[in-house]
């Protein structure tokens, strides 16, 4: 007779609530393509709008998260790494929708799925952080597949689109190690203070009298969904398993968000794309297949 461990199957049972967890968030990171083919406006009501809806629905887990909300969390955007997160924020957030709107979403996807080498890079440089030799090879054979997608865009419309996208990865690498240096800061106010920021900064150059209903379901469930939702869900996910995994199952996206718009829009990606898209995701999988290899491993007492 054997007797099943209680701990080990509510253990058990808690990794695949974070798996499934995890899962929903990428789904609904993969959406972004799909949600900026539907909008029919132009790209300065597309930024401002969708914020607006973004950070309203990330007031709700607000209420939740990091403390909830409370006079001394929402003090933490005047800190300077508060600051710094808006600013980041507002920056990473204009360029991703200015990015799908000048660029296929391929591009954009394969280009933002290095962010993860060059928050690498800059906790190197900021933070003075060790960086492995297999994340230095791992981000120089990424960086060489966006180089392959932005050189074919030269000349071909999407140049433009491409570098945004390169700049919205750069600035999210910046929103990863930012916390890194004040952990103490709560991010969620500041992403909040970010999304309501840049509804004031763009929404004088867009056009409201744009927004019929279509537009206006699609923005609130842009803003619901992707900026929100995929959030909350994440850290949930997040919590119940190790990192690597998690990372390993968000990596999903990298093929999904492509996958959706040619489903549905047949919006086929360059020659080049597949070459570079090729380059990147084989070494972000073979990066965090080795981080779920080593996670996964015995510790030894």
């Amino acid at each position: 007779m054997t007797i099943e461990n209680p701990a080990r199957r509510l253990a058990g049972s808690e990794h695949e609530k974070g798996v499934l967890l995890i899962i929903a968030a990428t789904l609904a990171w993969s959406a972004s393509g799909v949600y900026s083919r539907l909008l029919t406006t132009d790209v300065w009501t597309a930024i401002a709008w969708r914020s607006l809806f973004g950070g309203l629905f990330l007031l709700i887990p607000c209420l939740f998260l990091e403390g909830g909300i409370s006079r001394q969390q929402w003090r933490s955007v005047f800190h300077p790494s508060g600051l710094a997160m808006i600013a980041c924020q507002t920056f990473s957030q204009v360029c991703f929708i200015g990015a799908l709107y000048m660029t296929t979403v391929a591009n954009v996807t394969m280009i933002y799925a290095t962010a993860p080498f060059i928050a690498a890079l800059l906790g190197w440089v900021i933070l003075r952080e060790r960086v492995s030799r297999r994340t230095l090879i791992a981000g120089g054979i990424s960086l060489l597949g966006v180089a392959v997608i932005v050189a074919s865009s030269i000349g071909g419309g999407t140049g433009w689109g491409d570098l945004l996208a390169l700049g919205m990865t750069a600035s999210f690498a910046l929103v990863i190690i930012i916390p890194r240096i004040s952990p103490d800061v709560p991010s969620l106010p500041p992403t909040v203070v970010s999304a309501f920021l840049t509804l004031a900064l763009f929404a004088p150059f867009g056009s409201v009298g744009s927004l019929d209903l279509h537009n206006w379901i699609v923005l609130a469930a842009f803003g619901a969904t992707n900026f929100s939702l995929a959030l909350v869900l994440f850290l949930a996910g997040a919590k119940r398993m190790p990192p690597a995994e998690a990372a390993l199952i968000g990596t999903m996206e990298i093929v999904l968000t492509p996958f959706w718009v040619w489903l549905l829009f047949s919006e086929e990606p360059p020659v080049a794309t597949f070459f570079g898209g090729a380059i990147i995701l084989g070494a972000v999988f073979w990066h965090t297949a080795i981080d779920v290899s080593r996670s996964r491993r015995p510790h030894r007492a």
